[in-house]
């Protein structure tokens, strides 16, 4: 019997059947050149008919923002205008039981926080409400008032209230506190664009933006397939382009900030560092999760990374991640 190719494995996840998940895109890029890359077609919803997908569409990134997120963190650190070791810049903390949350813990998921991470009960889900509830316009702000449950440092919990409450924070630092929301909108848009999509090359990331102006770090950025391989190759190297003669534009050293150890899942077997995802089967290998299995994984001993969008549900995430480390074995 012939030994399974990565076109094999590709095949596998094109045609599978409806109910395991539906692929709409996947790129591997190795060694910069573009060695895997498929796109499916997307089904009708009640707001879009069905359609082909093809690469220059653009994708929601769902989770997989939260990684974006700790890049914008990174731009601010080398601008020397964010401290991820000091107390965490919340106006509502001051003088309360969390004003010694430090930045650092929020990139790690560890501020104690009450927040539950759940996306089909709109009864128990805080993700839901500070999404779709109204509740607040500012979703870091919401995130934000939530009690405090655990010591701050103690206790891992995966959050996207958090990445809220942190990507306020950086438009706080690229905007000033306060102001109109379309004025904070307008500033941290030009922010990323000029400062980490372009430079990278992701020329088609678009952000989405809460009531409040601020980016939704923890779930919208659409872009390419192709533009989030790029986001990864970034990481891959270091937080240095691959863009012309290649920049640095992240600090030296962050890519390892992003993949040292701090929690794990134990529902999924997975390893966190900060706002990044660890696999411990490939050794080295860090990567960004959206919803729905949406994933950029890097796979720095192979100089490989690999994107994969679509829609999966969580009871086949697994499998799916299962065979996107057979391709990266394969590749």
């Amino acid at each position: 019997m012939a030994r399974p190719t990565a076109t094999d494995v590709v095949d596998e996840l094109f045609t599978r059947p409806d109910e395991e998940g539906i692929s709409l895109a996947l790129v591997a890029i190795r060694g910069g050149d573009v060695v895997a890359e498929r796109y499916g077609r997307r089904p009708a919803n009640e707001f879009e008919v069905a359609a082909d997908v093809a690469a220059d569409t653009t994708l929601l990134s769902w989770s997989m923002a939260k990684s974006i997120t700790h890049a914008a963190v990174g731009l601010l650190v080398g601008d020397g205008l964010i401290d991820v070791d000091a107390p965490a810049p919340v106006p509502e903390w001051a003088g309360t039981d969390k004003e010694g949350i430090t930045l650092l813990q929020l990139l790690e998921m560890r501020s104690g926080l009450r927040f539950t991470e759940e996306y089909v009960d709109g009864d128990t889900s805080h993700c839901i409400e500070m999404l779709f509830g109204g509740t607040d316009p500012s979703f870091g702000r919401y995130a934000a008032a939530l009690p405090l449950d655990h010591v701050p440092g103690s206790r891992f919990n995966y959050s996207s209230g958090t990445s809220n409450i942190v990507a306020r924070i950086v438009g706080d630092v690229v905007a000033g506190p306060g102001g109109e929301p379309a004025a904070r909108e307008a500033a941290v848009t030009e922010f990323l664009s000029s400062r980490l999509f372009v430079p990278s090359g992701m020329t088609s990331a678009v952000p989405k933006f809460d009531g409040a102006g601020d980016f939704v770090g923890s779930s919208y950025v659409y872009a390419t397939a192709r533009d989030f391989a790029r986001f990864g190759e970034l990481y891959l190297h270091d937080g240095i382009t691959q863009c012309g003669a290649g920049e640095r534009i992240l600090p030296e050293g962050w890519r390892d900030h992003a993949c040292a150890r701090t929690g794990h899942d134990p529902e999924s077997g997975l390893d966190y560092g900060r706002h990044f995802w660890l696999w411990p089967a490939f050794p080295g290998s860090f990567a960004c999760h959206g919803y729905e299995g949406q994933f950029v994984v890097v796979f720095p001993d192979r100089d490989l990374v690999v994107v994969h969008l679509g829609k999966t549900d969580i009871a086949h995430s697994r499998g799916l991640q299962m065979r996107l480390a057979r391709l990266a074995e394969l590749l």
